[in-house]
């Protein structure tokens, strides 16, 4: 099990900008340094997980230029030309809850592999990643203490037996990111386009905190924990001592982080560490969240990983409670923002924006989570909307089109949880529905100031620009 290079954006130092690269190796032998800007750095070890090496590099490269970096007998490129027109791509979902280790590679990823051939004619600054990078639901399966995750486990759980689950546990995540990331597509951009990311529930488990009492359990308190430690190794190049300066909360209890560029701000919450049933964010990321909106960038991205703006769920959470046969998806909806038990949580994320807009700020909102593509506005009081963009899945295969149709619907009702500033679900440019069942991935671009965004899908190909 080895990959890399994974560059990951660290910040803007003067005129330079400063990057991390990830790799991981077949065993624990220092690698070859890696060379930049007529330097040479050494790899510093992070971990050793099931006998691997994971390492980083630390290293810089001139802004506004393309520049090259050398590791390994290979040279790879890298545009950090941010300060005139900028390319900012999305992906989100890029796996599926079962089987996705055993698909076939050429399947699997292709929209990767269409991606990196976009990158080579027009090249990624920045790509974000929206969530649910690898799907770790089967790291459960194989072990006496998890095996029935979540719906059946044992009674009690002797401290030994816990730590044999963790060894578990970390070389079944190290499997699947090693894998994923070695994929075709992937490695290549992921080789010269910096990444930002953020986690999601699959990074987890599906449905974490949603799934109630389970979750405080020694196991699944065992599987938040070793989930946490691969999302900062392997998505972050990072340890607990490297989290105070990556992200918002000091204390890690939140992993949310800002990032900026150029007259743009990137701005994601973490709405997995804290959640329960009964909320989205708790009082570390919503402290933190608040005093991130403080000095932004004319353009903010807020990368929700759960899309911000979406139909009425109310209806369709009553009509569940009349069978028994649909409590299984009721995890599902409670993980969104517009569910009933998040309503007044999601009027506060909303007012948030509203008044940084106010400010005079740009917002777009930038989500994955659902398996399809669409968009939505908000109507802010102002004479441009607040655009969200949803762009889901890369790898994960579109839902059956019926229930892309069903949330056209559900659409049509309108939302408003603040009544004086609508929402409304709007087909992508080109299509007819307001949900499209394709896999996808969308594209930012700043030209001569002006932002405009599209999206890939798979069988349509390309839509048109989007002004947002």
């Amino acid at each position: 099990m080895r990959f890399g290079p994974v560059l990951m954006f660290r910040g803007l130092a003067e005129r330079s900008v400063r990057l991390a690269a990830l790799v991981v190796r077949d065993d624990d032998s220092r690698p070859p340094a890696l060379t930049a800007g007529g330097r040479s750095h050494p790899a510093l070890r992070l971990a050793t997980v099931a006998g691997h090496g994971v390492w980083r590099y630390d290293f810089a490269l001139p802004l506004g230029t393309v520049s090259d970096y050398g590791l390994a007998g290979r040279t790879h490129r890298v545009d950090t030309r941010y300060e005139g027109d900028l390319h900012v791509g999305f992906v989100s979902c890029n796996g599926e809850e079962n089987g996705d280790l055993d698909r076939d590679a050429d399947e699997r990823n292709a929209m990767w592999q269409r991606l990196r051939a976009q990158h080579a004619t027009r090249p990624l600054h920045v790509l974000l990643h929206g969530g649910d990078q690898v799907y770790a639901d089967e790291a459960t399966d194989g072990h006496r203490l998890s095996d029935g995750w979540p719906d059946e486990l044992p009674e009690t759980a002797a401290p030994a037996d816990l730590d044999d689950l963790r060894l578990h546990l970390r070389e079944r995540f190290l499997h699947r990111y090693a894998i994923t990331y070695a994929a075709p597509g992937f490695a290549e951009l992921a080789a010269e386009v910096p990444s930002l990311m953020m986690w999601d529930d699959h990074d987890i488990c599906d449905g974490w905190g949603s799934l109630g009492d389970v979750e405080r359990t020694a196991i699944g308190q065992t599987l938040f924990r070793t989930a946490r430690e691969a999302f900062l190794l392997y998505q972050h190049a990072a340890t607990d001592d490297d989290v105070p300066d990556l992200f918002l909360d000091p204390e890690g209890l939140s992993l949310g982080f800002r990032r900026d560029l150029p007259g743009l701000t990137i701005l994601a919450p973490d709405l997995r560490s804290e959640r329960t049933r009964a909320r989205i964010m708790g009082p570390n990321g919503w402290d933190r969240f608040d005093a991130a909106l403080a000095d932004l960038q004319e353009r903010v991205f807020l990368v929700s990983s759960v899309p911000l703006l979406g139909p009425r769920l109310s209806l369709v959470e009553r009509l569940m409670q009349l069978t028994r046969r649909m409590e299984r998806y009721e995890d599902d909806l409670r993980d969104q923002w517009q569910s009933r038990a998040h309503r007044a949580e999601w009027a506060r994320m909303l007012r948030r924006l509203i008044d940084v807009e106010a400010r005079g700020h740009r917002v777009t909102a930038i989500s994955g989570e659902i398996h399809l593509a669409t968009r939505a506005t908000l109507d802010t009081g102002r004479p441009e909307p607040l655009h969200q963009l949803v762009a889901s899945g890369i790898s994960h295969r579109a839902p059956p089109r019926l229930y892309a149709m069903t949330l056209g619907t559900l659409a049509r009702f309108g939302e408003a949880p603040i009544p004086e500033h609508p929402i409304r679900i709007a087909p992508l440019p080109g299509q007819r529905h307001n949900y499209t069942a394709e896999r996808n991935y969308l594209t930012l671009a700043r030209k001569r100031g002006t932002w405009s965004a599209r999206w890939d899908l798979e069988d349509s190909g390309t839509t048109g620009w989007l002004s947002i």
